[in-house]
């Protein structure tokens, strides 16, 4: 790692869910060059176990256990943790990775992948739920040329008022608050309507598009509401935007 990166990376303990023994002293090899420390656990039973008595920064989980699989490993750690998961499964599938973020996961790379990626995610999500605890989510942005005041709802472009409806604010602010994290269209639906039924894809389109042609330059690449295709929408704040708590 660069001389250059945040100290606090080397303090992080972590949690590596694999059991296979081969791939998991690799992966802990490769994590010890970066981090504080590294907790192993071969089943999803010793997993939970783990992570309710040890103050863990993040969990690498791996898939192919013996006994429990990924989503109810998930959504029992999520029963009374907020430790950022990341997921690392052979499977490419998008309705898998749905129902692993659904569960709670926090992100999910596919295998073959490089240590430098994983742990590079890794630091995104442990720096993200820093912040989130911290409460540490902006509320003033300057995107290219347009600037937004979350609190107040107020938005201009190139100076000029921009109007967001309260469904696009809505989004807005969901979306920032878990920068760098792919939000499923179910779990958007939830958190923006309030309800779990109904076409989320097709709802959250529509107004993903709208939104994007009032604060991206270009809408049809853009660089802050990014989609996971198949599986939902991240927001991305560029190291270059300006922003203000």
């Amino acid at each position: 790692m660069p001389t250059t990166a945040v100290s606090w990376v080397a303090a992080l303990q972590v949690l590596v869910v694999e059991d296979d023994s081969h791939v998991r002293i690799a992966l802990k090899q490769a994590l010890l060059e970066h981090v504080g420390t590294v907790v192993e656990a071969a089943t999803g039973t010793e997993a939970i176990s783990i992570a309710s008595r040890e103050t863990l920064d993040a969990i690498v989980l791996d898939l192919g256990l013996p006994d429990l699989d990924g989503e109810a490993v998930c959504r029992a750690i999520r029963a009374f943790s907020s430790v950022p998961i990341v997921v690392l499964s052979a499977q490419h599938s998008e309705e898998q990775k749905v129902l692993l973020l659904d569960a709670g996961a926090d992100d999910y790379m596919t295998k073959p992948f490089s240590s430098v990626e994983l742990l590079a995610r890794l630091r995104a999500q442990v720096r993200r739920a820093r912040e989130t605890t911290a409460g540490d989510s902006p509320t003033r942005l300057q995107l290219g040329t347009v600037e937004l005041d979350l609190d107040k709802r107020m938005a201009t472009r190139d100076g000029a008022p921009l109007r967001l409806t309260p469904t696009e604010w809505s989004l807005l602010r969901v979306l920032i608050a878990q920068r760098g994290r792919t939000l499923t269209h179910r779990q958007l639906f939830q958190s923006v309507w309030n309800r779990s039924f109904g076409d989320a894809s097709l709802h959250l389109r529509v107004h993903i598009t709208h939104l994007r042609r009032k604060i991206e330059r270009d809408p049809s690449a853009p660089q802050f509401v990014v989609t996971d295709p198949g599986v939902g929408y991240r927001f991305e704040l560029p190291s270059s935007v300006d922003q203000a708590e």
